[in-house]
Parts: C-alpha cells; structure tokens; sequence
C-alpha cells in the first residue's frame, strides 16, 4: 500500500500554554506533524524557509507585526507553504486582510480538534477553509460595495473557489429540504446550527450539503453560500 508524508506544520502563536496544547494536540494525528514552533512572527519568518512546511498555522495576535500583516512575509520565505490563520478575531477587517494578504484560510481557536485537523489537511491541498461562524461575513465581504479591496482578497486567496458561478437553475432541482440547507448555509451556519434550526441530524445536513454541491456543480460551501445570496437578491 502506498505512504504518505504526513502534513508538516510550523505553528506561530505567543501564547506559550496554548502554543504547546495545540502542538500536542496536533501531535496524535499520524496524518500531522509539527516541524517547528515560533512565539512571533520575527521568529516565524526565519524559521519558515528553512523548514518549508506545508502548512504555516498563525495567529493574529502577535508582538511586533501581527499575523496577517506577515502573511505576505511568510509566504515570500517560503513560497511553498500555505498560511492558515488560527485566531479568536472575528472581526471582518482581519478576515478580508488576511484573504487579501495571501491567507489559505481563516479559523476560529473554538474550532473542534477533529475539525481543525481535516482543515489543515485541505488548506495543505490547496482548498480554501473558513469557519462557518464567518462565512456570513465572507459573502458580506464579497459583496459589499463599501469594500472593494474585498473582491481582490477573495480572487487573490481563494483562487476559483469563492467566485460565484453566473446563477443557473441545477440540472437536477433542489429539493425543498435542500433549498432550507442552502439558505442557512447563506447565513453562515454551521452543519450543527443548521440541523438545530432545521430539527435534524447533523449527518443529514452533511448529506444535504454533498447533494447541493453536486446539484450545482459547485466545490466549495464558499462558492455555495455566494451562489445562494447572489439568487436572493
């Protein structure tokens, strides 16, 4: 059977006690491995080009330069690693700055650990991640009109993936339980806050969510919660 490298890590948070739980946390995956770790950005950056990991794990808010204003920095240091932002700011400006800036993705630190490991492993892969909680604010960001510079943060961070397709009937019609997921997909909810609104089992929404992307021939529930707000306006 074929082996595959685990996905190395190089995580930059100042918090020293968070910092090592997450590394350890991190350290039971046998698909993760942590190759390095750093307390500032200052230290991100010498480190990055020579361990070149997949995947660079930042947080926002750092002494000195704060991490999405190294973004730009870490990924000229090592052009290979994608930067996933790991934070407790929900704060719009961050996000579209980030994205902006270079960001693979964008994670809140209240994310689940199995969750933030399937996360690393996309944003490794070249697939765009952002919390739920934030996508309302992502496709806010996509279609305010009083931030233009968040069309370009979109385009240059998540290329292809958070472009809403022209909207188009499906070929295959959704169902009315499906139009419900996608509207609250629209809002931003979770998997769990949808089956919480919508009185079902989260797996059900999981199943929901794959038919909805199949039907609209669409790769992402980004492009999927900019398709539906496109259609309701």
């Amino acid at each position: 059977m074929p082996t595959f490298a685990p996905v190395s890590l190089l995580v930059v948070d100042d918090h020293n006690l968070f910092r090592r739980g997450l590394v350890a946390l991190l350290g039971q995956d046998p698909g993760l491995q942590v190759v390095g770790e750093a307390g500032d950005a200052a230290q991100a950056l010498r480190l990055a080009p020579a361990l070149r990991p997949d995947v660079i794990l930042l947080d926002n808010h750092l002494p000195g330069v704060t991490g999405v204003d190294a973004i730009r920095g870490l990924r000229e240091a090592s052009p290979a690693s994608r930067v996933l932002m790991l934070t407790v700011s929900e704060d719009a400006q961050d996000l579209a700055t980030a994205l902006r800036n270079g960001a693979q993705g964008y994670l809140l630190k209240t994310i689940d650990g199995d969750l933030l490991a399937q996360a690393i492993r996309r944003a490794a892969a070249g697939e765009p991640v952002v919390s739920p909680e934030l996508m309302g604010k992502l496709v806010a960001a996509f279609q305010s009109q009083g931030a233009p510079e968040a069309d370009d943060a979109l385009a240059s961070a998540l290329p292809g993936k958070a472009q809403a397709p022209a909207p188009a009937e499906p070929s295959t019609p959704l169902s009315p339980r499906e139009e419900d997921v996608l509207r609250e997909i629209a809002r931003g909810a979770s998997n769990k806050e949808i089956a919480r609104a919508l009185d079902i089992a989260e797996t059900t929404v999981k199943i929901h969510v794959q038919h909805i992307l199949r039907k609209l021939g669409l790769s992402s529930r980004v492009q999927a919660a900019v398709y539906a707000s496109d259609r309701q306006r």
